[in-house]
């Protein structure tokens, strides 16, 4: 492990009036913003929660006002946090969650809460239509894998389920383009989130009308595709003074997270491979051209007109780890050592061999998306003896998220060439030993960045493109902060080349039951009254 320094060039035409910009992040739990100055150093870090409701069998939801509130206040705050009586803000830009469905009525008030990427409710509509030529076809066209976290998918469900809801829906949206329509009563969309929906051809650029057909919705329901770098100035008056917005300051458009997330590490060429771990994880390289997966094991989503983003979103990241060091870490050893749960879980995991004693684990608690794209997936623990501890199960548990990342990043590089640099980032950032086990396992090194939220500096950058100061991407090489060699370790690396394919195969030989456990799940949570 060593450091590296990249500094920002000092801007020798700097004006005596501060710059700022902001980047925001709708994310799954969380909406954040980060002030940045123009030289992109964070002034400020401002973050506002909201829930997941879970309220039966797959369900995954949140609440639209929720959500727009948090933007309020986030914006509110960063806005407080600058001095505009001698400074000026260039621009607000946005990264959001991607894959959330929102159906609104004629007036575009919401008829549902939000549906976000996590529910898996549309489970059975998708299986089937994975299977038909028509799946195979629409894979082809919009480069998204068919899947129930898919907006195409949820609405064939929804269609199928509740066709009342279904006929009262005017307009179908996700947080982004609600968001822009509480603000400045437009409703549009940017290519990238529009590309995830699995209902755009990302080789033309537009909705697709065959996907639309499938999912009972025709175009004028959607909102009006716009670039990333696409802004608004005019916004709602009374929210404009409910935040103290500037008149006329820019609003950008963005994009989805994960292409935000490349962008803000500097990960925007073929050889660049970024990957994100927070509550899910992605592995994710950007392109010039659509590239499509033969084996359907990864999203081709389209950027912009001249780059388009090829990965694989994993459901399974720190959320996995969480549920772990919930269930294994004991409370007496917390009480004795004083500190917190996930110190103290990094402290065993360290103190514990590598390969945890040949325990592996599948990290599937919620289905998964690449590299299977199972919803009926589930976890398992393998090769469980009398000799294993709770030590043991938790680096297996740790072991197996790596696992399944190593399982796409190989698909990645098989598809686009082997990397010239990885880079990682999310909340696992802030723990050494997953550090280390990420470079150990992928057999490569890793580049941390000091700076983990990338998908608001990406933003940061496309308010830099939107208003001419910027000309490309490329501008993110001036920016880039200190960041973290990790190196692979030989000793470690060699027992993981030999568990990996053990992982592998152990999941192919369980993937036949998934269906059935997932059902009798689904029965008994019934039966208990739990649905």
């Amino acid at each position: 492990m060593r450091s590296k320094i990249c500094r920002p060039p000092l801007n020798a035409e700097r004006d005596e009036k501060m710059k700022y910009l902001i980047g925001i992040d709708v994310g799954t739990t969380a909406t954040k913003a980060v002030l940045y100055d123009e030289d992109t150093t964070i002034i400020g870090h401002f973050i506002k929660n909201y829930p997941i409701y879970r309220d039966s069998q797959g369900m995954a939801e949140q609440d639209p006002e929720e959500i727009f509130q948090a933007v309020e206040t986030v914006i509110r705050a960063a806005i407080h946090r600058a001095d505009l009586k001698t400074g000026r803000l260039l621009g607000v830009a946005f990264s959001t969650a991607n894959q959330s469905l929102l159906l609104l009525d004629e007036h575009y008030h919401p008829l549902t809460r939000i549906i976000t990427w996590a529910d898996t409710r549309a489970r059975q509509d998708a299986v089937k239509l994975k299977e038909t030529p028509e799946g195979k076809q629409l894979y082809q066209k919009t480069g998204t894998p068919i899947h129930p976290m898919t907006p195409l998918a949820k609405l064939i469900w929804i269609r199928r389920k509740r066709p009342e809801l279904f006929r009262q829906t005017h307009h179908v949206a996700d947080i982004k383009s609600y968001i822009f329509w509480r603000l400045f009563k437009k409703f549009k969309v940017d290519l990238s989130v529009a590309s995830c929906t699995g209902l755009l051809d990302i080789h033309t650029g537009k909705w697709d009308q065959a996907a639309l057909q499938l999912a009972g919705i025709d175009e004028k329901q959607l909102p009006l595709l716009a670039e990333p770098t696409s802004q608004e100035t005019v916004m709602v008056e009374s929210e404009r003074q409910k935040m103290d917005v500037p008149h006329s300051t820019p609003f950008v458009y963005g994009a989805f997270d994960g292409a935000l997330s490349n962008i803000g590490v500097g990960a925007i060429k073929p050889n660049q491979i970024a990957i994100t771990i927070g509550t899910s994880a992605a592995v994710r390289v950007i392109t010039d051209r659509p590239v499509i997966d033969p084996e359907e094991r990864l999203f081709c989503y389209m950027v912009d007109k001249k780059h388009w983003i090829v990965g694989g979103p994993l459901n399974n990241g720190g959320d996995v780890f969480q549920w772990a060091v919930h269930h294994l870490i004991d409370q007496g050893a917390l009480e004795n050592e004083q500190v917190d749960r996930y110190t103290l879980a990094n402290r065993i995991i360290e103190g514990t061999p590598t390969g945890s004693h040949g325990l592996l684990f599948h990290p599937y608690l919620g289905g998964e998306r690449a590299p299977i794209w199972d919803a009926n997936a589930r976890g398992d623990f393998f090769g469980l003896t009398a000799l294993h501890t709770r030590a043991d199960m938790l680096r297996a548990v740790l072991e197996g998220i790596n696992f399944n990342i190593a399982s796409v990043f190989e698909a990645v590089t098989k598809l686009v060439g082997k990397p010239q640099s990885v880079t990682a980032t999310g909340g696992f950032a802030r723990s050494k030993v997953w550090q280390q086990m990420l470079a150990d396992i992928l057999d490569c090194q890793v580049n941390v960045p000091v700076s983990f939220e990338s998908g608001c500096l990406g933003a940061a950058i496309l308010v830099m493109q939107s208003i001419g100061i910027a000309s490309s991407y490329d501008v993110v090489a001036n920016y880039l902060g200190d960041e973290t060699e990790y190196d692979p370790q030989p000793q470690a690396v060699a027992v993981y080349k030999q568990l990996l394919p053990v992982f592998r195969q152990v999941e192919k030989l369980l993937a036949p039951a998934y269906p059935t456990i997932a059902n009798l799940q689904s029965e008994l949570a019934l039966l208990h009254g739990e649905d």
